[in-house]
C-alpha cells in the first residue's frame, strides 16, 4: 500500500514537471494556436490515479504564467478542464485497462475535446468581450478547433505512442514499483540480507 506521503510527493512531481514544461515552452504553450508540450502527461492518470491531482495543479501553476493577462480565468477554466478530462481518462484506465491501442487512444479523446471546447471558449469570450453573444458564437468554432487541433497534435503524435510503447519498456512497472516504495524496501532487504 502507498503511504500518503509518497502520493502526495508523485503527484507533485507531476505537477512541477507539468508547470516547467510548460513554462519554458511559453511561446507555443499558450493562445488560440497552442502546442502544449506538458499535455503529453495525460497519459498518466490512465495508469496513476493520483496523476489526476497533479495535472491539475500543475496546469493552475502553469496558467499564473499565461502572457495573454487572462490568467485567473486561465487558472479556473483550464485547470476545470485538466481535471474534468483526467478524471475521465482515469475512468476508462480503471475500468478498460489493457494492452490495445484501442482502448489507449479513448482514452486520450477526453483531454483533447474538453480543451477544445473549455479553453476554445475562454479564449472566443475574451476575443469578442463581455455582451457580444452574437459574436461568441461566431468565433467560438474556431477557437475550439484551433485548441483541439493543437492538443490532438501533442496527444496523439507525442502521448499515444509513449502510453503504448512505456509500458512494453517496463517504464510503467518501474514507476509504479517507485510509487509504490518497492524499489527502496528491495534495498533494505538486501541490506539486511547483508548484515
Amino acid at each position: 500500500m502507498t503511504s500518503p506521503v509518497r502520493k502526495i510527493v508523485f503527484a507533485a512531481s507531476i505537477a512541477a514537471v507539468y508547470a516547467v514544461m510548460t513554462i519554458v515552452l511559453m511561446p507555443i504553450s499558450y493562445g488560440m494556436i497552442q502546442f502544449r508540450v506538458s499535455e503529453v502527461l495525460t497519459i498518466l492518470p490512465y495508469f496513476f490515479p493520483v496523476a489526476v491531482p497533479g495535472l491539475f495543479v500543475g496546469c493552475i501553476i502553469a496558467n499564473m504564467f499565461n502572457p495573454s493577462g487572462i490568467i485567473l480565468a486561465d487558472m479556473i477554466i483550464g485547470g476545470s478542464a485538466t481535471l474534468i478530462a483526467a478524471l475521465i481518462t482515469m475512468q476508462i484506465g480503471k475500468s478498460r485497462r489493457n494492452e490495445e491501442v484501442k482502448t489507449k487512444a479513448i482514452a486520450l479523446i477526453p483531454p483533447v475535446l474538453i480543451n477544445a471546447v473549455f479553453i476554445g471558449a475562454m479564449i472566443a469570450y475574451f476575443m469578442v468581450g463581455a455582451g457580444e453573444a452574437a459574436n461568441f458564437w461566431v468565433i467560438f468554432p474556431e477557437c475550439a478547433l484551433f485548441v483541439g487541433f493543437g492538443q490532438l497534435a501533442v496527444i496523439y503524435i507525442l502521448g499515444l505512442p509513449l502510453m503504448i510503447y512505456l509500458p512494453r519498456m517496463g517504464v510503467i512497472d518501474r514507476m509504479k514499483k517507485i510509487y509504490e516504495g518497492q524499489s527502496s524496501n528491495n534495498k533494505e532487504n538486501n541490506n539486511e540480507e547483508k548484515q
